[in-house]
Formats: structure tokens, sequence, C-alpha cells
């Protein structure tokens, strides 16, 4: 069995010495690790919830989801304004995740063009590195920030597509989750 399916079922991750760690043995590994640990996601995992389809496992981190109305990533894409401060569900694809640490994850429609940068409430969680390619179904809440250009700079370094706005700023429409459920 690959590591990603253990980690999706036993919601375990590689520890610091290269062993998957769960729940208690991962906390254990981490203590011991210090600073390294510090790199790695470690915090425990909610268990995962029974999947509709009974042959693909959910991988679920933050909050149980809500069943907040769901909204499309082309209507938050286009018209961003009027979500603004709202609650939303959405599900798509995830394009990109954070490959340092897995502390932000990028909805997209297409390889191309903008997406939905999604970070984790009060850095409370993270998803496994390897993410991208995943269904993600997420509630939190919508935010249109811009970026200053060495913030856009470090996320193009770390593989995310940040877009210019006609005057040249960088912004982008984030999604500050409370709860995300991952599906390969």
């Amino acid at each position: 069995m690959n590591a990603l399916l253990v980690s999706l079922v036993l919601g375990c991750t590689p520890g610091p010495d290269g062993k998957m760690a769960c729940d208690g043995q991962q906390q254990a590994n981490t203590a011991k690790a210090g600073a390294k640990a510090e790199a790695e996601c470690h915090h425990p995992p909610t268990q995962a919830n029974a999947p509709a389809n009974p042959g693909t496992p959910v991988l679920v981190r933050g909050e149980k989801l809500k069943g907040l109305k769901p909204v499309t990533l082309d209507a938050l894409l286009t018209t961003p304004a009027d979500f603004e401060g709202k609650d939303v569900q959405v599900e798509a694809k995830v394009r990109k995740a954070c490959e340092k640490k897995g502390c932000w994850m990028e909805l997209a429609p297409a390889d191309k063009g903008p997406g939905v940068r999604v970070t984790f409430k009060d850095y409370g969680f993270f998803v496994p590195l390897d993410s991208a390619g995943s269904t993600a179904k997420v509630e939190g809440t919508v935010k249109v920030a811009e970026l200053s250009p060495e913030r856009a700079k470090h996320y193009e370094a770390e593989g995310a597509k940040v877009a210019k706005g006609k005057d040249g700023k960088y912004r982008e429409v984030q999604l500050v989750a409370l709860g995300v459920e991952l599906r390969k």
C-alpha cells in the first residue's frame, strides 16, 4: 500500500525519520524532532469521514464541513467582490499545493489563469504536500487580497500562479478554510 493511501485512510504522515507516523506516535515524533518537525505538518488529523463513494478515501482536515450552500469556482472567480467576507463552500480540483509544508493550496478550473488560494484558519492545519490533482471540498471565508510583490514572488517560488490586475498590482481571491475534505 503506498504512503499516500496510508496517509489518506489512517491519517498518517511521514515523520522526521521518514517513517509513517500516526496520531499519538506522530505527536511523539514531533516532540523529539524539535525545529525540524516545524517544517512539516504535525497537527493530528481528524478522523476520515465515510466517503460518498465507498471506494474513494476521504481525508478531512480542520472542522467537519457544515453543509454550506455551494458556490461554483467560476462564480467565485468571476465576481469575487460578491462573496467578500462571506462563508461559502467550494468544490474543485487542487491545481497546486505548497510543496514545503502544505500550508496552502490553489483551486483552479485549468492549468492556466487565476485560481483561488486556500489557506487554513489560524494556520491550524495543513494538507498533504502531494494534494495537487485531488478534488477538494472547502468551507471558509472569502477574501479578495492585494499582495505585495514580495509575497507574490514567494508564492510563485512555491509553484503558485499569481495574477496581476490591469494596474500592475498582484491580486488574488483567497478562501480562509475552516474545514477541508480531499479525495484523490
